[in-house]
């Protein structure tokens, strides 16, 4: 029963990631398909809340960065800590990660960036 039940929830997880990919992509890459990095890029950018702000190309990695600790927070990997003096948001890293492997980094970068959309009502 346990394996019926992880199956129907990655099921859930994968069509709610499909469907947050499609939405992002329409409105932010003219439908080339975001990746991964490419959405947490965007949370780092509406975190920032300064989308007006030319950015540097540092700024990119350093945006990417927040969109993590971002998702992340909720699951008590990283907490909200202060802004600096340019608004730049930071965090205080409260557990490491597990060792992980890369398909299930992934996997919980997809879960963690779903579970930000949903608080936001942006997916269902």
């Amino acid at each position: 029963m346990g394996v019926q039940k992880s199956q129907s929830r990655d099921q859930k997880l994968k069509e709610r990631w499909d469907h947050l990919i499609s939405l992002l992509s329409d409105r932010f890459s003219d439908g080339e398909a975001l990746d991964v990095e490419g959405v947490l890029y965007l949370v780092g950018l509406q975190e920032l809340g300064q989308v007006h702000r030319k950015m540097k190309k540092d700024d990119n990695v350093n945006l990417i960065h927040i969109g993590i600790c971002t998702v992340l927070e909720p699951f008590g990997y990283y907490r909200f800590d202060y802004f600096d003096e340019e608004g730049w948001p930071h965090f205080e890293l409260i557990e490491a990660l597990p060792p992980l492997k890369p398909g299930e980094q992934s996997l919980l970068m997809k879960e963690a960036l779903v579970t930000y959309f949903l608080s936001r009502e942006l997916i269902q």
